[in-house]
């Protein structure tokens, strides 16, 4: 693994057990992850961005939400989303409708295609990780599922104790 440190001493590390060595690997890690995931997702039959999958998953958890609450959700400004959603609906991925109950309020909602998208994206992406898995030796996908219980646990007790998500 090469050491992000920016000390300019690029050295291999070892299995290091100490939280800052844990951690290098573990951004290493993350970065390859990162990378498979947007290959397996630009391979499908129509290209999105990150920003846009993103909003689309964000749609397909929370259907009907407004333009305000999807730039609150993705933590992007007003006038962003509203350009973000115009190419979307122009793709024919996203639908606005009117709020049954709130004449003011625009509904997001995905439309067939969006969700077809969504779908082939995630199939991909599972097929990647699969490949990536199938290379490791069981023992080593059992150490793996360990190890990701193991921080997922340890990360929701430092966020109870931050008093907050985390990041």
């Amino acid at each position: 693994m090469t050491r992000l440190s920016g000390s300019g001493d690029d050295q291999t590390s070892g299995r290091g057990t100490e939280p800052l060595s844990v951690a290098l690997e573990i951004a290493d890690a993350v970065d390859g992850l990162a990378h498979l995931w947007s290959v397996a997702a630009q391979g499908a039959s129509l290209r999105l961005s990150p920003h846009q999958l993103r909003a689309l998953r964000i749609l397909e958890a929370e259907p009907g939400l407004n333009l305000t609450a999807l730039a609150e959700g993705m933590d992007i400004g007003l006038p962003t989303a509203s350009r973000l959603c115009d190419r979307l609906e122009a793709a024919g991925l996203l639908e606005r409708l009117l709020h049954p109950l709130k004449r003011r309020e625009v509904q997001l909602v995905l439309t067939a295609r969006g969700r077809q998208v969504l779908s082939e994206v995630a199939e991909r992406r599972a097929q990647a990780l699969t490949a990536a898995l199938a290379a490791m030796t069981p023992g080593e996908r059992t150490a793996l599922s360990a190890g990701l219980r193991a921080f997922r646990s340890a990360q929701k007790d430092a966020d109870k104790g931050a008093g907050g998500p985390g990041l």
